[in-house]
């Protein structure tokens, strides 16, 4: 076993657009697309805000599986830019797909995701050399995600 820890860089939070927009039932599953519109960030390594302009574009399988793939800008509280881009999964239980389609969400939705940052700011440069892990929760009653994000070290 190879040696490993996880350090807490942050944790975030962010609302999302309500309705979501459906595109429907299609080849891979159902899409649906939840755009941010706003949110916020806070920890030890980051703080600052969700800018409004990222989203999630979901898939839901026919096993009630949704693929995530989410992009998002973070503005620092010094001004910096910070792109995130991740993608992961959330099970929205073995009736999710049909569920979905009649209109039924989950009120809770667990996250497990892997985020890449990309920023050309001279202080958060080091965030261009991580693998992080997210570990969050969708409020879909609030329309609201949560992650506490950790470099893998």
């Amino acid at each position: 076993m190879f040696p490993y820890s996880l350090e807490h860089i942050c944790s975030y939070s962010a609302k999302l657009q309500n309705p979501p927009e459906v595109i429907g039932p299609v080849a891979e599953g159902i899409r649906v697309n939840f755009y941010v519109t706003s949110g916020e960030v806070t920890g030890p390594k980051i703080r600052g805000i969700i800018r409004p302009v990222g989203g999630d574009w979901l898939t839901i399988r026919t096993d009630g599986v949704g693929l995530l793939n989410v992009r998002a800008t973070i503005e620092t509280h010094d001004h910096a830019l910070i792109y995130i881009a991740y993608t992961g999964v959330g099970d929205l239980g073995e009736d999710g797909y049909g569920n979905f389609l009649k209109g039924i969400l989950p009120p809770k939705l667990a996250l497990r995701v892997v985020p890449r940052f990309q920023s050309s700011h001279p202080a958060y440069q080091w965030l261009n050399r991580l693998q992080c892990v997210n570990v969050g929760e969708a409020d879909l009653e609030r329309f609201e995600v949560r992650y506490d994000v950790y470099a893998l070290r």
